[in-house]
């Protein structure tokens, strides 16, 4: 008998300048454990959040108002009954937008393991500019 996955959803608001990414990655690996996905899917879904939330606060600007004011990133990610993730964080935009390239065989960076880990990644920006949200899913 085929075991039914637990739909779980989880919604943050990060810091911009000080985010807790430990934190982040480590809740994210608590919550998905109770749903009966597998480790390897769990290690790489953690990957990814850290890499896009690195991402987002490297090389985008915050996010403005949702905690009295402060600047933050947004993280949300989503299960489905099949046991599949959707991982997205969300920035107040950049200069652009990253290019999609093909993971490299000798991935040493992270975003080389990130794009190795997800199945599919994009980055869609309203056309105001004024935010942008990275999705990931593995």
């Amino acid at each position: 008998m085929a075991t039914e996955k637990a739909l779980l959803t989880w919604t943050e608001d990060l810091l911009h300048d000080r985010p807790d990414i430990r934190n982040a990655r480590r809740q994210m690996r608590d919550r998905l454990q109770t749903t009966g996905i597998p480790n390897s899917v769990i290690d790489d879904a953690v990957l990814i959040l850290s890499e896009l939330l690195t991402n987002a606060c490297l090389h985008g600007r915050p996010l403005v108002g949702a905690r009295q004011g402060a600047s933050h990133v947004r993280i949300h990610w989503q299960t489905d009954c099949r046991g599949r993730l959707r991982i997205e964080v969300t920035d107040g935009g950049g200069c652009g937008l990253p290019v999609v390239t093909a993971p490299s065989t000798h991935a040493q960076g992270g975003r080389d393991h990130m794009q190795a880990a997800a199945c599919i990644w994009s980055r869609r920006s309203p056309t105001t500019g004024e935010s942008a949200t990275t999705t990931a899913k593995a």
